[in-house]
């Protein structure tokens, strides 16, 4: 029998999430050398090699990837015991790390806040993101909850062993200068904006996967004059009359009376989904646990 030191299992887990000794030595402040030292020591403990080389880094062996979901397991277990001592002495205290893309932020943050100061006891302490859709799930190596976004359909990279709390999906349309032709139309086609000029965001991006979309189906590469990721910006760009957008419609709803016009799109489901990605160790923290009913709820509210 194997007796298992939880703190190497945790390094090796820490590799198999970030990739690289120096990575997990900036992740955990230690050194890379004192990382390597507990990768060795663990590998003795089990007998069998854990890790090899891999150019000027290593990598998992089998038996390792093996070993490093376990360890997972294990980390999720002693975090249940601790949170179930938590909910006995206290419930939900602490400090909880929320990272969360603008947009997200722009119509989640105002009533999650509200929300949260009924619990006191909970240190909230938000950080600004914005990354393409398979960067938010490596993201929640450093952050408690990551709030992350991704277009209709399956998951993208990068998620794996996380657990996913669906959030809303938030439906996408055209906005059009206000003197625009269709900017009386309710709904348009996707033969309506052909030849349009674009406003558009960062390529892989699920916006841009939508405009992609439509470029396909119309066999016309899309025209695009700019690409941001501030969303602010592109409104302003398309209330100026320099093109039109694929927007959010919720988000960009509360800003669009009187400065530009939106427009469902037909004929494609156009729409982003936005969750929260937290690792499964961290989902059983009281405080974690709290942040994301707040999250789900003020969600809730949004979209009815």
């Amino acid at each position: 029998m194997v007796d298992f030191d939880v703190q190497l299992l945790a390094v090796l887990r820490e590799l198999a999430e970030r990739g690289s000794v120096t990575a997990v030595a900036e992740a955990t402040h230690r050194t890379p050398s004192a990382v390597s030292q507990q990768l060795r020591t663990l590998q003795r403990q089990v007998g069998t090699p854990l890790v090899e080389r891999s150019g000027r880094g290593v990598r998992l062996t089998d038996d390792g990837r093996v070993l490093a979901g376990l360890a997972a397991g294990i980390a999720t277990a002693v975090a249940e015991v601790d949170a179930a001592w938590r909910d006995h002495v206290g419930g939900a205290v602490g400090r909880v790390d929320l990272a969360i893309f603008p947009s997200a932020a722009e119509l989640l943050l105002p009533g999650l806040l509200t929300r949260m100061r009924e619990h006191p006891g909970i240190e909230l302490v938000l950080v600004d993101v914005d990354v393409s859709e398979d960067e938010f799930g490596p993201l929640a190596a450093d952050h408690d909850v990551v709030v992350g976004h991704r277009p209709d359909g399956a998951p993208p990279a990068g998620r794996s062993g996380l657990e996913t709390v669906p959030l809303l999906r938030e439906p996408l349309d055209v906005a059009f200068p206000p003197d625009h032709p269709l900017a009386g139309r309710r709904r348009v086609g996707i033969d309506d904006v052909v030849g349009e000029t674009w406003i558009g965001v960062p390529e892989d991006y699920p916006i841009d996967r939508v405009l992609t979309a439509l470029a396909a189906a119309t066999d016309t590469p899309p025209s695009v004059a700019f690409r941001t990721i501030h969303l602010p910006v592109i409104e302003n760009l398309v209330a100026a009359g320099h093109g039109i957008a694929l927007v959010p419609r919720y988000t960009s709803g509360t800003r669009a009376a009187g400065r530009f016009h939106l427009a469902e799109l037909a004929d494609v489901r156009a729409g982003r989904r936005i969750d929260a990605l937290v690792r499964p160790d961290r989902a059983v923290r009281p405080g974690v646990r709290t942040v994301l009913e707040a999250l789900v709820a003020e969600a809730r509210d949004v979209t009815t």
